[in-house]
């Protein structure tokens, strides 16, 4: 009867003296998001508390792909080599884990995969958990057999009458992969209803009482244990948990093993990750700000050959002046090398990137988007690309096209990077002097020492491919149809002023009605990180 999917079916109780904030900081930013980077194994992780007063409190469930997978070594070994945190939490916590076999589901036209919900949509959703055992002594395969006739053939299409029935999934259990045939056979049930349901209601009730139900469980069941839930969290690959984080002293602060995952405790918490793209480039991200969930969220896109840090010292100002927004940055495509066999990027491929990035972290959309240089160009492409996943844009220091001139500029500037004379170091540094204000490079030498060096360390290799991008496009057209409101800044000297006419020139035509030109004076290339104070005061009002 059983199909290869099924279910990772775990229950949890915290034990006195283990706080809160630790178990879901450590469930939502290690635990879950670990095993949601294994897309081809879990579909999704959903966690539970009670409604019905019983204990254990808490339920994760995980759809399998595949149950066989949980036999193999890419599963095992994350049981197998816990970080230390994950054995210390865990060691608090009472864990009843289970795999279930899916026999089979029916499901409403209302019904959505609870992952592809927004976490207001999700939030809530009820979840009644049946298990029954068979008695003893009766033929096991008929007793197996009649009760899923049972639920299939009347008792869910009952449920299907219920207000608010969604859907409905049966089970087995014990699964092949624990093995054991003398652990008692259970059929397990997950129905799913709307937050606002008939649970308990006529139509429900007229599915709990009649004849062959009656006979079913009289023939065959021997106990039934039924629990109610509701959903409060949704994971996905990237950790996001900043709540619990900030209300956990700094010593609970934590680095995984490969330094790839990273968090700051205490009261400005901090969130650094990576996220994996289908084509297999990793996109490390920096969440930080306001920690709350709901809070409106702000995302930068750095210029190519430069990192997330580039945004620093606006970050420093946004946090002391915009305490209400949460702050995303990340690495665009080309910080890093990129996937093997590597690929010239375009401008789509970028704005993927950071819709690939939002789903990860379950930013349905954001308050905000802001880039500059390539990191401009990626912003207006994803306004024009994905116009429902931003409300605003700023876009700096970039063209609307491309020109034979760029792309053989670019061509030149591979060659000066891939060159024995100073390579990449080399190009750092002209491109510094390129970019930034002459002020800046005489007055400010702290601050183009600090550029020069992030430009140094930028992978060749992912320079190469990823500045491709920037050759023979054009959204001249393509902008007037999109119709999110945007402002486009731009540094007083970058290109010499010839960039401020080249915005200038082209800031009408957004959206058919345009966009506001706004001029950061005493700059270049970079006015954020020239000028922070200029830029921000640029920027504030449309934020």
């Amino acid at each position: 009867m059983a199909t290869n999917k099924g279910l990772l079916h775990v229950t949890m109780e915290p034990q006195l003296g283990l706080s809160l904030d630790q178990f879901h900081e450590w469930y939502n930013n290690e635990h879950g998001p670990t095993r949601l980077r294994l897309p081809h194994m879990f579909t999704n992780g959903l966690r539970y508390r009670q409604t019905d007063g019983q204990t254990p409190t808490f339920l994760a469930v995980y759809d399998v792909t595949d149950m066989a997978h949980l036999e193999t070594a890419v599963y095992t070994d994350l049981r197998a080599n816990r970080s230390p945190r994950e054995a210390a939490t865990i060691g608090q916590v009472d864990v009843n884990r289970r795999f279930f076999d899916l026999v089979g589901e029916q499901k409403s036209a209302l019904f959505m995969p609870i992952e592809q919900l927004t976490d207001d949509e999700a939030a809530g959703l009820v979840l009644v958990n049946v298990e029954v055992t068979l008695k003893e002594g009766v033929d096991q395969q008929k007793a197996e057999e009649d009760i899923v006739a049972w639920y299939q053939d009347e008792h869910i299409p009952m449920l299907a009458k219920v207000p608010g029935w969604l859907r409905s999934r049966i089970y087995r259990t014990p699964s092949r992969i624990e093995g054991d045939v003398a652990t008692p056979v259970r059929i397990v049930t997950l129905h799913e209803y709307a937050k606002d349901n008939g649970l308990g209601g006529p139509e429900h009730k007229a599915s709990m009482d009649t004849p062959r139900r009656t006979a079913v469980f009289n023939n065959y069941i021997g106990e039934k244990l039924r629990r109610e839930y509701e959903l409060f969290y949704v994971f996905g690959p990237g950790p996001r948990e900043l709540a619990a984080l900030s209300r956990l002293p700094s010593e609970a602060s934590f680095i995984s093993a490969d330094g790839k995952i990273q968090t700051t405790a205490g009261p400005d918490p901090v969130i650094s990750a990576f996220i994996n793209t289908a084509d297999g480039l990793t996109i490390p991200y920096r969440l930080e700000g306001n920690p709350s969930p709901n809070a409106p969220t702000v995302a930068f896109c750095n210029s190519l050959l430069t990192s997330l840090h580039m945004w620093d010292p606006l970050v420093a100002i946004l946090k002391q002046k915009r305490p209400d927004l949460r702050i995303l940055r990340y690495d665009t495509r080309g910080r890093h090398d990129v996937p093997t066999p590597p690929v010239p990027a375009t401008l789509d491929m970028l704005a993927d990137d950071l819709e690939t990035l939002l789903t990860g972290l379950r930013i349905p959309k954001l308050h905000a988007l802001v880039g500059v240089s390539m990191g401009g160009a990626t912003t207006l492409k994803f306004a024009i690309k994905y116009p429902e996943r931003v409300e605003k844009f700023v876009a700096c220091d970039f063209n609307v096209a491309s020109s034979e001139a760029n792309t053989k500029a670019w061509k030149e500037r591979i060659a000066v990077a891939e060159g024995p004379d100073g390579g990449i170091k080399k190009l750092a540094g002209v491109t510094v002097e390129r970019w930034f204000h002459p002020a800046t490079m005489t007055d400010k030498k702290d601050v183009a020492e600090w550029m020069t060096g992030m430009v140094g360390e930028n992978s060749v290799q992912g320079f190469r491919w990823s500045c491709q991008a920037l050759w023979g496009y054009d959204m001249k057209e393509e902008m007037k149809a999109c119709m999110v409101p945007g402002l486009f800044v731009v540094g007083d000297q970058d290109g010499k002023g010839a960039l401020v006419k080249a915005m200038d020139g082209f800031k009408g035509l957004l959206g058919g009605k345009g966009g506001e030109l706004k001029v950061v004076l005493g700059a270049g290339h970079l006015p954020m990180c020239e000028a922070p104070e200029g830029f921000w005061g640029a920027i504030e009002g449309f934020l």
